[in-house]
């Protein structure tokens, strides 16, 4: 019984998560590769080791021949006489299985092998680790921070490390060696040098799956976060849901005193997490993600996508938020277009809109009034009464009665 390689196999099975069965393989594989060498050729070799013991045997199929001076090929043939040795029943058209003992190899052959071996376990160990980090793609996993690289983060992920680089990363977060921080593995790809793993700090999922080891009504499903949006480093908008009315999937959320999301919080170095209500209405939901602003009114046009928001007068900033980020993050959120006024801009736009109306009214007026004139004009039958009442082409009775050609004094 080889003892000492069970032993070894235990120990490289546990420390390295290769299986057993695996390296049973690798030795086989290096056991061929070694006849090989030595050989020439190990087309008619087969190697066989018990799992059990760790003994092995490898053994070459030779064709019997009558005569020493018939056999061509030493790795393929052997002599009758010869063969009789291993096999008492063996006959001349035959086979015969002949033991080849590994002493006989070489040491180019026998360091071949151990290449082979090392080789074949260095393999696993890098498929072992692929393996694990691609069940763990698109999660959350607690890295430290090795050094920088360039603008680039180096990451300590135990096993493997990982890249953080500098479009994943917060602005104006800065690391130090040998701090711990959270990353979401973004991608895991299985290179000729081990995994290549990318991570990231931007990514909203970071935020989804920071809540889904935090709170635990979420892990289990009774509360389900519905959408989020994000802007890394300065805020987030979350919009969860139960359908469990004993449930106030808000609180389950924030925790006692806030305890839940301030952890969340501090592991994104203090960004600030707004938690809404999800609504199926859009006009609740709209008026939920511009929280802590109070809304006065919601006009949603669904086909659009698009809304218009009315908010108090002295709202009206915080419900636009620094630079538009409070507005920007709930169109994000919600999926629509929204444009907020203020309860005074709202009334000027009215006015004007009533204004608009009226004028058009008056020319609706006109346009009837016009109309009516346009009957009259058709109802003219062309007759000019007076025209032939005091005028007449043949007698012109105006010129007769005002001058008279033969009374001139001339």
């Amino acid at each position: 019984m080889n003892k000492e390689l069970i032993e070894a196999m235990d120990i490289l099975e546990k420390e390295k998560e290769i299986s057993k069965e695996t390296l049973f393989e690798a030795i086989e594989n290096s056991l061929l590769t070694a006849c090989r060498n030595h050989f020439g050729k190990a087309d008619n070799v087969t190697v066989s080791m018990n799992r059990e013991t760790g003994d092995f045997k490898v053994v070459a199929e030779k064709e019997v021949v009558a005569t020493p001076e018939e056999v061509e090929d030493d790795c393929l043939q052997i002599a009758l006489e010869d063969a009789l040795k291993y096999n008492k029943k063996a006959e001349v058209g035959g086979t015969v299985s002949v033991e080849i003992k590994s002493k006989e190899f070489g040491r180019i052959a026998t360091q071949n092998a151990k290449n082979v071996i090392l080789q074949k376990i260095r393999e696993e160990e890098r498929n072992v680790v692929y393996n694990q980090f691609y069940e763990k793609e698109k999660d959350v996993v607690t890295g430290i921070v090795q050094r920088y690289i360039g603008r680039n983060i180096s990451i300590d992920l135990g096993k493997a490390d990982a890249i953080l680089n500098e479009n994943e990363m917060v602005k104006g977060e800065v690391f130090k060696p040998t701090e711990r921080i959270k990353v979401y593995i973004l991608e895991v790809k299985n290179t000729t040098k081990g995994p290549r793993i990318l991570v990231s700090r931007t990514h909203p999922d970071l935020v989804k799956r920071l809540f889904e080891s935090e709170v635990a009504e979420i892990a289990d499903g009774t509360v389900e976060i519905k959408a989020i949006a994000r802007e890394a480093g300065s805020r987030t908008k979350m919009a969860v849901w139960s359908d469990n009315p004993n449930v106030d999937p808000v609180g389950a959320c924030v925790g006692i005193n806030g305890a839940r999301v301030n952890a969340i919080v501090n592991d994104l170095k203090g960004e600030k997490i707004d938690i809404i209500t999800w609504s199926d209405d859009p006009a609740v939901l709209i008026e939920n993600a511009l929280s802590p602003s109070n809304v006065v009114s919601v006009d949603v046009d669904t086909e659009e996508k698009s809304a218009r928001v009315v908010v108090p007068d002295y709202q009206l900033s915080l419900a636009i938020g620094k630079e538009g980020q409070n507005a920007r993050l709930a169109a994000k959120l919600t999926g629509y277009k929204i444009d907020i006024k203020s309860e005074s801009q709202a009334a000027e736009l009215q006015e004007e809109l009533d204004f608009d109306d009226s004028f058009d009214d008056m020319d609706d007026s006109y346009d009837e009034y016009a109309d009516e004139a346009a009957d009259g004009a058709e109802n003219y039958d062309g007759a000019d009464d007076y025209a032939d009442d005091n005028y007449d082409a043949d007698s012109d009775e105006y010129a007769d009665d005002g001058y008279d050609e033969a009374d001139s004094d001339e």
